[in-house]
Parts: structure tokens; C-alpha cells; sequence
């Protein structure tokens, strides 16, 4: 079954509740005022049992009667002959007025009817007329006895079906007005999703750029359209990440396949020596080592991207940690004759995964050895002042980064200089892997200072807590600036 449009469900809700309120209010109050007039009732029939207890008597022969001569008037006689029966306490009729009739009034008494007090009930009688009757015991001349006085209700009822009969004819009509005026106010509330419905079905892959229409930010339709605009752009920019991250990717990757194969065609053209074939097989395995290097850190942010990398959290010493990324480059310092300091607090400890930690501190650590000049000192401070965090700075003597540059240092295969990044094999990924894996484990990364004899990186890690947590889930790309 199709389901209805949102504006023909609203109408079709504004006019049912539209309905059942005239109902309400119309069916309340004609209640209220049947309610009334027949307290109006009982308080006359009160009144009328009170005159009518001194009018009562027993003639010589012993018959109850009515006397007549009471009332001046004849209308006020008409009042009193309403509906008019006296009975035993054991129920046998010992009076009953001529517009009653042979008809009874309230049956059988009920037990303890009119002791005490009176007792107001609506009956009908036989012939289905609706009175409203009250009873009091009463005791004459040493004989008990019943009055029950009766008016009947057939006017009031008349009197509410005039009132009723024109909801009849009038709510359908309030009701037709209500559904056309409901649907046109329906139709001009939702001309904004409408609007907002064809515009999205326009926007494709490639014109992610465009957005919804607001004309009223601060309504619901507003907010609705600013959030999705919002949804846009992070998914724009996101598209456009991925384009980028393809792009590069298949460059990178192309890059160290095709200088392997073009080594190899040239060497297989000519005989060589056995020095030049070490010389080519050499070439061939550095580009193979680049080639590895690439694939392990697309993998790398690969798994972290998946959301489902895992973080094996220790107790760890920041300095070894430090001390160690540092010892992966032995062989390059040595060979750029480059010193090492390492400063600041030995025993200053973060709770982290030690391989994914000393990963992100040796991505720095490299991208400053690598950019050093021969003979210069790279520094590596530990700094613990903070009673929250613990800070690794490392400073290094390079050319520098400029300041244009700074925000897009931790973007992927993102390089400043991409000629001289060449000549050292780097792919322009270090330093987002670096960010990623501090920032999954609830630290920072920033680019401190950038003059023309260096630049700084300072990483702000988390002190131990209380309790340390082994294992954690870590889902990455979490970051707004630079997702993964």
C-alpha cells in the first residue's frame, strides 16, 4: 500500500483532531446544559414534595386525596399535577394524579428510597416517556407513606437535539474548510523541503560543491538545511581527499615500478660486468625498498582508516621510547655526521602502544634527519611541567618550512619540496601517519616554529592515569582538519 504524503497526513491529523475537539466542545456542552436543567427539575420537584405533603389527607372512608382548593391559581394546579404517586412502604398505589394515569411511577420502591431525605433518579414510564422523578418519605397521620413526584424530561431532550442537529450539517462543512485551509498552510510549510528535495536530487559526485537553500537559518527547516549543507562539505571535502589520496597514490606507486623496469630494460640491452650488474641490481633494490616503504605505510593508514587498528596500551618511559625511534637512523646519522641530544625528564611515562608510538616519534624523527645538513645537531626534549600532559619536542637544523605550509605538513603525500623529497625517497606520508598515531592515542602534533635554520615539532601525550586501560578501540579519521 502507498504510503501518503507528509501533507495529506497532516491534514488529514489537523482535521480529525479539529473534529474530535467541535465534538468535544459541542457534545460538553449541551452535557453541561442537560446537566443543569435537570437539577433545575429536581430542585422544583423538591419544592413541589414539600407544598404537596401539606395538600395531602385521608378522607372518613380511608382514601388518600389531594386537596384542590390550595392553589389560587390554575396554572400553579397545572405546576402541581405533573406526575404524582403515593405509595405504601410495601409498595401498594394509594394515590396517583389523573396525568399519570394507569402508568406507574418508579416500580417497586427501592430499599430505603426517600428515608432521610430525597432521592432524585430519572426513569421512563410505560409508555417510554423520560421523567425525572425524586421521592421522600413522608408519614401522615400515623401512616407511612412514599411521595414521588415526577417532571418529565422530553422537553429538555427536545431542546438538546435542536442544539445537536446543527453539528450535524455544520461540521462537515467547518471540517471541509479546515481540510482545504490545513492543506494550503501544509503546502506553504513544506514548500522549503520541496525546494530542498529537488535541489539534493540535482547534486551528484562531481557537483558536490552546491548546496541547499535556507531562507530562515535560525527555524527547524533552516537548521535541517544548514546541517545537511554541513554533511556536503564534509563529504565534499572528503571526495576530494580521496580523488587526491587515488591520485598520488597511483604516482607513488608508479614512480618506483617504473624506475625498477626501466633499470632492468636497460641492463638486459647490453652485457655488464659484475660490478655494474651489483651497481643495477643495487638501484633495483632501493627502488624495491621505496616501493616496500610506500605499500607498509599505505597499509598503515589503511588499518586506521578502517577503524579496527588496535592500540595495545602500556606503562611506557618516554625517553626510551624517544632514544629508540632515534636508533632506527644510526646508519643515516652516522653517514650525515649528525649529533643527537636528547634533554629533559628520564622517567616521565604516557600510557601508549610502544610500536605505534615509536612509529609516530620516529616519522619525526626521520623527517628531521633526513632535511639536516651534514655535521648539524638534531634535539629531542622531554618536558613533563605540565601535570596532564608530557611534551616531546624535536628541533632540527634544516632549511625549514614555510609558513604558507605550515597547516598542510600533516596532509597526505603533502611535501614541501617534492624535488628534494624525490632525491630522499619520501612519499609525503610520515607526518600524517605521525599525527594520526599520536592523535589515536588522545595527544597533539603541531609544527611549533618555523624559521630559516629549522623547524620544531612538538608532541603533547597524556600522563598516566590511574588506571590503565590494555586494550583500546581506536577509530581513526576522526580528525576535521586532516580526516585519514
Amino acid at each position: 500500500m502507498k504510503r501518503k504524503s507528509l501533507r495529506t497526513r497532516l491534514t488529514f491529523w489537523y482535521v480529525s483532531v479539529l473534529a474530535a475537539l467541535l465534538v468535544l466542545a459541542w457534545g460538553g456542552t449541551d452535557a453541561l446544559q442537560f446537566w443543569q436543567l435537570r437539577n433545575q427539575l429536581d430542585h422544583f420537584d423538591v419544592e413541589e414534595i414539600e407544598t404537596i405533603e401539606g395538600l395531602l389527607f385521608f378522607t372518613p372512608d380511608g382514601m388518600l386525596r389531594l386537596r384542590d382548593g390550595y392553589h389560587n391559581h390554575s396554572e400553579s394546579k397545572e405546576r402541581i399535577e405533573s406526575f404524582l404517586e403515593v405509595l405504601s412502604p410495601e409498595g401498594s398505589l394509594l394515590f396517583r394524579n389523573e396525568r399519570l394515569g394507569g402508568r406507574a411511577l418508579g416500580g417497586t420502591p427501592l430499599n430505603g428510597e426517600g428515608v432521610g431525605g430525597y432521592s432524585e433518579r430519572s426513569d421512563r414510564l410505560s409508555d417510554g416517556t423520560h421523567v425525572r422523578l425524586a421521592s421522600r418519605a413522608h408519614v401522615l397521620d400515623g401512616h407511612r407513606l412514599l411521595i414521588r413526584l415526577g417532571q418529565s424530561e422530553e422537553p429538555i431532550r427536545a431542546r438538546l437535539y435542536e442544539l445537536l442537529l446543527p453539528l450535524i450539517f455544520v461540521l462537515p462543512v467547518a471540517l471541509a474548510v479546515a481540510a482545504f485551509v490545513g492543506y494550503s498552510s501544509a503546502t506553504r510549510a513544506l514548500s522549503p523541503i520541496e525546494q530542498m528535495v529537488r535541489r539534493a536530487e540535482q547534486i551528484r559526485p562531481e557537483r558536490l560543491s552546491e548546496r541547499l537553500p535556507t531562507e530562515n537559518v535560525d527555524d527547524e527547516l533552516g537548521r535541517l538545511a544548514r546541517e545537511f549543507n554541513g554533511a556536503l562539505a564534509r563529504l565534499e571535502l572528503a571526495f576530494n581527499q580521496l580523488r587526491r589520496f587515488s591520485s598520488d597514490c597511483s604516482h607513488e606507486l608508479r614512480a618506483p615500478v617504473a624506475m625498477i623496469r626501466i633499470v632492468g630494460e636497460v641492463a638486459l640491452q647490453e652485457s655488464h660486468t659484475c660490478e655494474e650488474y651489483q651497481d643495477i641490481i643495487g638501484r633495483m633494490l632501493q627502488g624495491m625498498n621505496r616501493l616496500t616503504s610506500l605499500i607498509e605505510a599505505l597499509l598503515t593508514i589503511a588499518r586506521a582508516d578502517s577503524g579496527f587498528l588496535k592500540l595495545q596500551r602500556t606503562v611506557v618511559p618516554v625517553m626510551a621510547i624517544a632514544r629508540e625511534a632515534a636508533g632506527l637512523f644510526d646508519v643515516l646519522i652516522e653517514e650525515k655526521s649528525l649529533s643527537f641530544v636528547f634533554e629533559g625528564d628520564e622517567h616521565a611515562e604516557v600510557e601508549a602502544d610502544r610500536m605505534v608510538l615509536t612509529q609516530a616519534l620516529a616519522n619525526v624523527i626521520h623527517n628531521a634527519v633526513k632535511y639536516s645538513p651534514v655535521g648539524e645537531t638534531v634535539s629531542v626534549r622531554i618536558r613533563s611541567g605540565d601535570p596532564d600532559r608530557v611534551t616531546v619536542e624535536i628541533q632540527d637544523r634544516g632549511p625549514g618550512i614555510p609558513r604558507e605550509d605550515r597547516v598542510k605538513v600533516f596532509e597526505r603525500f603533502y611535501r614541501v619540496d617534492k624535488a628534494h623529497s624525490r632525491e630522499s625517497c619520501g612519499a609525503g606520508l610520515g607526518l600524517s601517519i605521525a599525527k594520526w598515531a599520536v592523535e589515536a592515542h588522545g595527544g597533539s602534533i603541531e609544527l611549533g616554529s618555523v624559521n630559516e635554520q629549522g623547524c620544531t615539532f612538538l608532541i603533547g601525550l597524556p600522563r598516566v592515569q590511574s588506571a590503565v586501560s590494555q586494550i583500546e578501540t581506536v577509530s581513526a579519521g576522526r580528525d576535521k582538519g586532516h580526516p585519514l
